[in-house]
């Protein structure tokens, strides 16, 4: 586009995008996490970017010794892994019915540390998350306030 004066020549188009090329959500059976998904998908179909869904579960709360302690641990792992898979399930889905390629991540721990560590390896551009609905995060701060704080992405609270 010229800007008028004389000699000046009109820019060439550039290629490429404006947004993220790759958009990282967080995922679990929450309504907010849920919303947070579909944002993201209809975000990254529109923008033509890479969908990395990432499910973080919690590690084992049994820690003693006993065989109780043991079975607890072992109870929860496998409600963890049942979810994990119905989500892969839906996301699969959700990629079919949108058309793009969802990458879907399960790790274990510290939801914030493991949505940061694979942020940075995937190079997300940006993260979507549901807002928390947890009484307690308004005092401590909650993970969307969390990667807010880190200032390393664009993140966008989904309600």
């Amino acid at each position: 586009m010229s800007n008028g004066e004389p000699g000046s020549e009109p820019r060439a188009f550039e290629l490429g995008t404006d947004g993220p090329t790759a958009i990282l959500v967080g995922v679990d059976d929450s309504v907010t996490a849920t919303r947070a998904g579909w944002y993201a998908a209809g975000l990254a179909r529109r923008q033509h970017a890479r969908l990395i869904a990432v499910y973080v579960a919690p590690v084992g709360t049994a820690m003693a010794a006993s065989s109780v302690a043991a079975a607890v641990a072992a109870a929860e792992a496998q409600a963890y892994d049942e979810m994990a898979a119905e989500m892969r399930g839906r996301i699969e889905g959700a990629a079919q019915e949108f058309g793009i390629p969802i990458d879907f991540i399960v790790a274990h721990g510290d939801a914030y540390t493991e949505i940061k560590r694979i942020a940075d390896e995937s190079r997300a551009d940006a993260i979507v998350v549901g807002a928390s609905q947890k009484v307690g995060h308004r005092l401590i701060g909650s993970l969307a306030v969390r990667l807010v704080r880190a200032g390393k992405w664009p993140v966008t609270v989904v309600p």
